[in-house]
């Protein structure tokens, strides 16, 4: 047998959904400051201030040596991202994020590898004198 929700029970499942669960913001890698989502998703302080006023975004304040800063949750912004903008701009931001880290771990194990080279030469060196 279904269960009827009154409306203001519907409502109220629904605003749940829309906010943050329970312990989200103490989640490890759940949040991200106001600086990290435009670099990784490329929004606008005005886009992510406009989410906050529309209650499509909580937030908490922040400061790191003296200097403020917004925490957002991930879900909810790209969520909201989703809404604005359109799940295939999110899709390509994130591809384009991941393929800039990969690149980016390329490089440093290319490094990493041509400084072992070099010691791996050095040590031959002494050996074979």
């Amino acid at each position: 047998m279904p269960i009827l929700l009154a409306a203001g029970e519907l409502n109220r499942s629904v605003e749940r959904e829309k906010m943050a669960e329970y312990g989200e913001w103490n989640r490890k890698g759940a949040t991200l400051s106001d600086v990290t989502a435009k670099a990784e998703y490329h929004v606008s302080q005005d886009f992510i201030v406009k989410g906050i006023q529309t209650g499509k975004l909580e937030y908490r304040d922040g400061s790191i040596w003296g200097n403020p800063y917004l925490r957002l949750l991930g879900r909810q912004l790209e969520r909201y991202i989703v809404e604005e903008l359109g799940e295939d701009y999110l899709v390509r931001v994130k591809s384009q994020t991941e393929l800039r880290k990969v690149k980016k771990e390329i490089s440093d194990l290319k490094k990493r590898l041509d400084a072992l080279q070099d010691r791996k030469n050095e040590l031959e060196a002494s050996l074979g004198k």
